[in-house]
């Protein structure tokens, strides 16, 4: 029968309804039911068994699981504390014990940042300090809610989290990375938005560790800390934040062991033990009605005040509510039992805690408790949602401290040239090899000071990295003084900029005596993965900088520094899900790939895709040859066949068009004047360009250079460079000097074709002529100084031999007509060959990361890393369809989306879109509607240019359909 009014109201006001106890639920009536029925039922023995929470490590073996499952029989405890050991076996562990247990078990976890804290196999996020560093609260509110999440699925109910110390003292051997920060504000907000993320999931909290431990020189696991503040310090500081916070809804509180003099006048009584601190301060004065927990009892800030049995009995009385982890559970209660029988323990203070612990089971669920699952459990709890989380985290916690000179994010990188010195004594691997996506990035190492300054003197831009165990936020996190002294040895030579990047908590930079040479300072916090390719990120602009620092790291450097950097629209890296796509559809491209290497479409092949300006797939696939041992990486190279159209030769037109040097309407005689008494003299750059010139689709040049066998000709070729044979077409082959004007002259006798549309390599030989004529540079050089250089294309080259190693560029086909040998570095289009290996149509090498660069460009109207290549009008002029109503779908050197239902894309793109494929099976795609760029990669020559299976299956348009088809709508 449900309550009458009056016994409602009565019962409210036991259960403090109308107050501010957060462990009141929505169905209230239900839970003062079951509450009520619950404490009925119980002996005098469970309801004291109650106020028991013991630890357990799902790690230990078969006797002492047993001994605690009879514990908890025996003892009827309220609830367990899982300590270290795995997700699965705990999850057997919660269902083993709670099959025994006549009350459901309260399950009690310290997981401050995740259970990783705890557990293997699951995943850590971010420190609080690391949090403290966010501006923005709702994402420690996500970490919240998805640390709640992985609890919850646990079997956790209750975390002891978050931590709301705020650490003033740097020297603070256990709190540190755990608190927030030394601002009473940043504190507070973030313990409120983790509080609420968390209890969001139905997942307890607890702040900890009252009245504040922020502020000590002493671990409390292993002695009595001392704190000798005023009481108004202690109002205005330590116990700020949980005036704030008890009015958010916090559903629980623990209590350090601390001797806290200004508020409890027994010199040596520790906080957890102290009536007047606990009773008098926490309930009465600041009104908090939830759970109170104490620290660990068999810390030695606690167990060590008293005999066995009398701490637990000393906390109860002052007003704790469950007992965690006596020194000895059966003593404890014994005494315990023994103060109530002798009246000093009342029934009324028993029932006032018992039913504020079942309260929170009723909160937890526990109400109608369900044995936990562990199919699938390792998949939910490391899901791709947690990196995105973190990543996020991360981001907005970064703090630039420092920046001299707007160094960051790093702009013009053809004047740069970078060094990598690595500092501490762990991993820095993430962080090289994302420097490496932007700019070549070298690591000097160096015996001592001297030789690494005569190293470094090589470079005009330094950065070191101070690299320290990620594990735990107790690990080591100073410099050596042998890294402070190299510090300020390389800081003192002018001859570079020298960037520092702390992948440590912030207390480190103390140690630095000085900035004053040290041009760029970013605090990264931690030495996760996340942490490490953010950093690299934001150095060159991927990312903006909005962190600001938690504490006082240096007295140039007080708490709440940090200086924002715009990012320069420079690629950065994430996960499908940020930028709207689904990796689980995205995995279709993998298995299209791997297809393709079944299907002997091609060796290996290299794809990336980015959206929104950040890359979120970049993979490789199969290996060079089919007879390769190593496989594809992303260092590897391929031959961009015609893709040099639009990568090396088209920029240089815009960049001319720009500057006056060459019109749409020009025609090929205005660029060549010996083209004066030709048919061709008329064609125009516009129609030559959008291939509507009538012109031929190639010239076999290389034909009319063989004898009688079909092998180079010794009139035209010697085996060795010699005086009047310097052009290099492959391996110990070299053409005459005389034929670069045989191509050109052949070029002006040819006829023009009937057809109007037909796609051409002619042009670009006539564009490389006159823009190397015009600027009196070859194109090779003019490429990389206007284009290649400045955006970060380190790997793209002409004539890749003399920069790359030979085995990071992928062979392109077992040659058997023209140059017999396998072409591997060298050009495979043999009109780009017979030029020296640098044609306008052929002869750029690269990988895909750079070519999505260059794309990501021309997608953001000639914008990139800080630096304008074109004027939008002019992006806009060249990828615009003059002649649709002729049907031709060519831009001006970009091709264009199909007008009918076959052609280069998957029909799925936009109008507005643009990209070019290439002879060796290379491809790219560029859509401004989806801001979408797609790069594939392959050498499907290889080992014979018949081999057209890739072209048949039409699979780099396949894939760009499942890359469109992970589109969340």
């Amino acid at each position: 029968m449900r309550p009458s009014l009056i016994h409602f109201l009565f019962i409210t006001a036991f259960y403090g309804l109308y107050g501010q106890n957060p462990l009141v639920v929505e169905d209230s009536l239900e839970q003062i039911q079951w509450v009520d029925a619950q404490y009925g039922q119980m002996s005098l023995e469970e309801k004291i068994g109650q106020l028991f929470m013991v630890s357990v490590s799902s790690g230990q073996d078969s006797r002492q699981t047993n001994q605690l499952k009879q514990l908890i029989k025996e003892h009827y405890l309220g609830g367990v504390i899982f300590l270290k050991g795995g997700p699965v076996r705990q999850v057997e562990l919660s269902n083993e014990f709670q099959s025994v247990s006549k009350v459901p078990l309260l399950i009690g976890m310290d997981a401050e940042w995740g259970l990783a804290m705890r557990l293997d196999s699951t995943y850590a996020f971010p420190w609080n300090m690391t949090l403290g560093a966010i501006t923005d609260n709702s994402i420690v509110e996500k970490i919240g809610r998805q640390i709640g999440k992985h609890a919850k699925r646990l079997g956790v109910h209750i975390n002891f989290a978050p931590d709301m110390d705020i650490n003033t003292n740097p020297k603070n051997p256990i709190i540190g990375n755990r608190s927030f920060g030394e601002d009473r504000e940043v504190v507070t907000e973030k313990g409120i938005a983790f509080i609420k993320g968390m209890e969001s999931e139905g997942v307890l909290s607890s702040g900890k560790h009252f009245p504040g431990h922020g502020d000590t020189a002493l671990d409390s696991h292993h002695d009595l800390p001392v704190i000798t503040f005023s009481r108004d310090r202690l109002d205005s500081l330590e116990l700020y934040p949980y005036k704030k916070i008890i009015k958010k809804g916090l559903s629980s509180i623990m209590v350090a062991h601390l001797e806290v003099s200004a508020l409890e006048l027994r010199e040596g009584l520790p906080s957890s033990l102290s009536e007047q601190i606990i009773s008098g301060i926490l309930k009465e004065q600041m009104g908090f009605e939830g759970l109170i927990f104490t620290d660990a009892l068999n810390m030695k800030g606690a167990s060590s005040f008293g005999e066995e049995g009398d701490v637990g009995l000393r906390a109860f009385l002052a007003g704790n509510d469950m007992l965690l982890m006596p020194k000895n559970l059966v003593k404890t209660k014994e005494k315990l039992l023994e103060s109530y029988e002798n009246g000093r323990i009342t029934e009324q203070r028993l029932s006032h805690s018992v039913k504020k612990i079942l309260m929170a089971k009723y909160k937890a669920g526990l109400n109608n408790y369900m044995p936990l699952e562990t199919d699938g459990l390792f998949e939910e709890l490391n899901s791709l949602e947690n990196d995105l989380i973190y990543e996020e985290a991360i981001e907005n916690a970064i703090t630039v401290l420092k920046n001299r000179f707007d160094l960051l994010g790093i702009k013009n990188l053809q004047n740069k040239k970078i060094a990598y010195v690595k500092f501490g004594d762990a991993s820095h691997n993430t962080f090289l090899e994302t420097l490496n996506k932007y700019a070549k990035v070298t690591q000097i190492n160096g015996s001592n000071i001297n030789t690494l300054k005569n190293k470094l003197s090589d470079y005009n831009l330094v950065i070191i990295g101070h690299h320290k165990s990620n594990e735990n936020p107790w690990k080591p996190y100073n410099f050596s003084n042998k890294e402070l002294a190299w510090l300020q040895g390389v800081a003192n030579e002018r001859t570079s900029n020298l960037i520092l990047c702390a992948f440590v908590k912030p207390y480190a930079l103390s140690k630095i005596s000085t900035f004053k040479n040290i041009d760029a300072v970013v605090m990264a916090y931690q030495n996760s993965d996340l942490a490490q390719q953010k950093t690299a990120e934001l150095l060159f602009g991927a990312v903006p900088a909005r962190g600001i620092l938690p504490v006082t790291a240096h007295p140039e450097f007080p708490v709440g520094s940090g200086i924002r950097v715009k990012p320069l629209k420079r690629l950065g890296y994430s996960f499908p899900e940020r930028v709207g796509l689904s990796s689980r559809r995205l995995a279709l491209v993998d298995k299209l790939v791997q297809n393709g290497l079944d299907s002997l479409m091609f060796p290996g092949a290299q794809i990336v895709v980015a959206r929104r300006g950040k890359v979120i797939y970049n993979k490789s696939f199969g290996k060079p040859t089919y007879k390769s041992n190593s496989k594809i990486t992303g260092e590897h190279i391929y031959d961009l066949a015609s893709l040099t159209k639009i990568l090396s030769t088209l920029p240089m037109v815009m960049k001319m068009e720009e500057e006056g040097k060459i019109a749409l309407n020009d025609t090929f005689e205005e660029l060549v004047p010996d083209y004066s008494d030709t048919e061709i003299k008329n064609v125009t750059v516009l129609k030559a360009l959008s291939h509507y010139g009538r012109l031929p689709a190639w010239i076999p040049f290389y034909i009319r250079t063989l004898n009688k066998d079909r092998k180079p000709s010794k009139e035209f070729y010697r085996t060795s460079p010699t005086p009047g044979f310097s052009t290099k077409v492959a391996e110990n082959l070299y053409l005459t000097d005389a034929y670069r004007d045989s191509i050109y002259n052949r070029i002006g006798r040819q006829d023009l074709k009937s057809n109007r549309y037909r796609y051409s390599d002619v042009p670009y030989y006539v564009m490389k002529k006159y823009i190397e004529d015009t600027y009196n540079e070859p194109l090779d050089k003019l490429s990389k100084e206007f284009l290649y250089e400045r955006i970060g294309a380190d790997h793209s080259s002409y004539n890749p031999l003399g920069k790359f190693p030979k085995d990071n560029i992928v062979p392109s086909e077992e040659d058997k007509y023209y140059r017999y040998q396998t072409i591997q570095g060298y050009v495979h289009d043999m009109g780009a060959a017979m030029q020296g290996g640098v044609g306008g149509h052929a002869g750029l090498f690269g990988n895909a990361n750079d070519v999505a660069k260059i794309m990501q460009m021309y997608l953001q109207e000639g914008y990139y890393g800080g630096t304008k290549f074109f004027d939008p009008r002019t992006v806009k002029k060249f990828n615009t369809c003059y002649f649709c109503d002729k049907n031709v779908r060519r831009g001006v050197g970009f091709d264009k989306p199909q007008l009918e239902k076959s052609g280069p894309t998957c029909g799925c793109v936009s109008r507005k879109s643009f990209g070019h494929s290439g002879f060796t099976g290379t491809y790219t795609w560029a859509d401004p509607e989806e801001d979408i760029v797609y790069v594939f990669l392959s050498n499907r020559t290889y080992p014979t240019a018949s081999n057209t299976l890739l072209v048949k299956s039409a699979l780099r348009t396949r894939i760009q359909q499942a890359i469109y088809d992970s589109i969340i709508n």
